[in-house]
């Protein structure tokens, strides 16, 4: 069944069209990608969606109580609200439940007859609602979730108002992830997000929502996983492709090869015409001459498509950089802290001539401290240092506050790249071409480096830098302003030089963006947030799976241990199952009060005896069954304080009751 029917929607501001007569269809649990140029009207069509803003033209359906739930790039957060508390906000509706079953237990006290029943009818539809909510698991639901998106415990009690922006945007994520709406729309979900954090995210995307998912992002990695769909949005047209991202790669090729043949054959088209009216402008077949003319006109605004630009290769004479030996940094012994904090330790690296090495690791782990110290930007506590004397570094940083915005694109390119040994500079026509290997346009070249947007910048400073004759490279987030087709153009222009272009000397990455990492990196520096660092000789796929090979090792070695201290001491019967029970009022929500008495924490029972563990579980059992016997007593109804007692012990005896089996099944497994 469809959640969201848009039908011909167009959307623009003057002669700008972002959206031209769209129509496109969300159906229930289809997971779909949008992808496209930046500007190209993404955004905007997912906050029509969501109504924030009005097509021209167009209109957009919804089912008829279906729950959005749209990714604000500044989420709204109540300021009273600690970091975990402003998670837990999104079981409002639980506390909504839990407010009306405490009425429905008062109205029961005094109630008769068909009113009881009336109650009694609505308690099971309340309970039920409550348990599909995840009612009974919320502590641990907001917990995994902030977890999962790189809190930790310290940061829960954290007010929301002393929160960083990358932060505040995390938490709003983990709100809405929470809130389980029925279509769930997501721009740009990865910003802020190291690789732990953008696992986690499409594993959730992939393995546990349920609902549908519209989601604008750049992260290739996490489209391959999610997506079953992807919808490219492309001069204000939408294309919609089956399959993942791999699938949209083959398919979208195909397509601008097919565009590709279309342009050559209407510029033969266009050639003859031109050539027919400059032949008989003048003479007697000057009239048929000009009436071709108005038709070409027409014809050329009307039906006349561009060669998409992706096609096109680098085929520039560039500069080269100086040769270096067989190491262009060396370093050994190297460390750094900050205060009692130890980013790393006893650290020697090797860099040699050529090498693609990725830095990978949670955010502030050191990963740009430690090319600081290696390129001469940063002191080390401890340690020394050898760069090769020719050594000559071109750094992309996050700030560009060092560009002449006055230059223009091409102007800029051609002051960026130095002369070639000839003495010779770029001239006008290569700067140009440089430009349009990064996707400028002949528009697009004139305009002033202070009217380019965010990614238009990050194109032009990477296109000075990697034609910059450095011979080694230092590209820190490259990717973050990149739309897809920019990132796919980075990669080809970081790949090794040809005779189309390309780049000789040294990278080193620092990225969370899987993709870019597995095509250019051959080798990776990967910290783990603690202070230690793992030199790793292969692409990030690799790493990957050896990460995987040791979770795997490390849950192979707990079940041994499991089974070694089983054989110490087994029990000797299985504890009883706890008599069926009628339904029952739930817990109280946890955003709201916490219970009297707290569950025990994960794991508190691991350390009892087994005959100890067995006591607990049969004095437990035994208190469920007199506290079932006591609530399938119809007079005790009569008592509202009495009721909501009884259901409150209840609930806090299930949970502890539940990790007590757990427990003993653990041993017996």
């Amino acid at each position: 069944m469809s959640l969201v029917t848009v039908n011909h929607v167009r959307f623009g501001h003057g002669v700008n069209i972002l959206l031209e007569d769209v129509v496109l269809g969300v159906d229930e649990g289809q997971k779909i990608g949008l992808v496209g140029r930046n500007g190209c009207g993404k955004s905007t069509l997912l906050k029509i969606i969501a109504g924030r803003i009005q097509p021209d033209h167009g209109t957009v359906g919804l089912q008829r109580g279906i729950r959005i739930g749209y990714l604000e790039q500044e989420p709204k957060l109540d300021p009273t609200h600690t970091l975990r508390s402003a998670a837990a906000a999104a079981f409002g509706r639980l506390d909504e439940i839990q407010k009306e079953l405490d009425e429905v237990f008062e109205g029961m006290a005094t109630a008769q007859g068909a009113e009881l029943d009336r109650l009694m009818a609505r308690q099971t539809v309340l309970e039920s609602e409550f348990d599909r909510l995840g009612g009974h698991a919320t502590d641990h639901k907001v917990d995994a979730v902030l977890h999962g998106l790189g809190f930790v415990d310290a940061q829960f009690a954290t007010p929301v108002t002393s929160l960083s922006g990358g932060q505040r945007a995390r938490l709003g994520l983990a709100k809405l992830l929470l809130e389980q709406p029925d279509l769930l729309m997501l721009d740009e979900p990865t910003n802020h997000l190291d690789i732990d954090g953008r696992r986690w995210l499409e594993d959730f995307l992939a393995d546990e929502f349920k609902g549908a998912v519209l989601v604008v992002s750049h992260d290739r990695w996490l489209l391959d996983r999610v997506v079953h769909e992807i919808v490219e949005i492309d001069q204000g047209v939408i294309h919609e492709y089956p399959g993942n991202y791999a699938d949209f790669v083959n398919l979208r090729r195909e397509r601008m090869e097919l565009q590709a043949r279309v342009h050559e054959k209407q510029q033969d088209r266009i050639r003859a015409e031109t050539e027919f009216i400059l032949k008989y402008k003048a003479g007697q077949r000057a009239k048929q001459a000009r009436g071709r003319a108005t038709r070409l006109e027409r014809y050329k605004e009307s039906e006349l498509v561009e060669r998409p630009m992706e096609l096109d290769a680098m085929d520039i004479d560039l500069p080269r950089a100086p040769e270096l030996g067989d190491r262009a940094i060396e370093a050994h012994g190297l460390g750094k802290s900050y205060g009692a904090r130890t980013l790393f330790a006893g650290l020697d690296v090797l860099i040699k001539p050529g090498e693609r090495i990725g830095i990978i690791g949670p955010n502030g782990c050191g990963k740009s401290t430690l090319v600081k110290i290696l390129l001469g930007d940063l002191e080390a506590d401890g340690g020394e240092i050898k760069r090769a004397p020719r050594l000559r570094s071109g750094w992309f940083r996050q700030t560009h506050d060092h560009l002449d915005g006055s230059l223009t694109v091409w102007q800029y390119l051609q002051q960026a790249v130095p002369a070639r040994s000839n003495g010779q500079k770029l001239n006008e026509q290569e700067a140009r071409n440089l430009a349009g290997a990064f996707l400028f346009s002949g528009e697009a070249q004139e305009k002033p480096l202070g009217a380019l947007s965010g990614g238009e910048r990050t194109r032009a400073v990477i296109a000075g830098l990697v034609a910059g004759a450095n011979n080694i490279l230092v590209l820190d987030e490259p990717t973050n302003h990149l739309d897809i087709p920019s990132a796919e153009r980075l990669e080809q222009s970081l790949a090794p030089r040809s005779e189309h272009g390309g780049y000789d000397g040294a990278l080193l990455l620092i990225s969370h963006d899987r993709a870019l990492l597995e095509t250019t990196c051959d080798r990776l520096i990967a910290f783990d947030g603690e202070g230690h660092v793992e030199f790793f000789q292969g692409r990030y796929s690799e790493w990957e799976a050896k990460r995987a090979e040791r979770a795997k090792e490390a849950e192979a070695r707990r079940r041994a241990d499991a089974d070694r201290d089983r054989r110490k001491a087994v029990p000797a019967t299985p504890p009883a199952p706890a008599a069926a029970t009628p339904p029952t009022k739930p817990a109280a929500a946890t955003t709201t009060q916490a219970p009297a008495k707290p569950p025990a924490p994960k794991g508190a029972h691991s350390k009892l005896s087994d005959d100890k563990l067995n006591a607990e579980i049969a004095k437990a059992t035994d208190r469920m069954e007199a506290l079932d016997a006591a609530l399938a007593d119809p007079t005790v109804y009569r008592d509202g304080d009495k009721v909501k007692s009884l259901h409150a012990e209840r609930a806090l005896l299930q949970g502890r009751l539940s990790e007590l089996e757990d427990e003993w099944l653990r041993r017996a497994s």
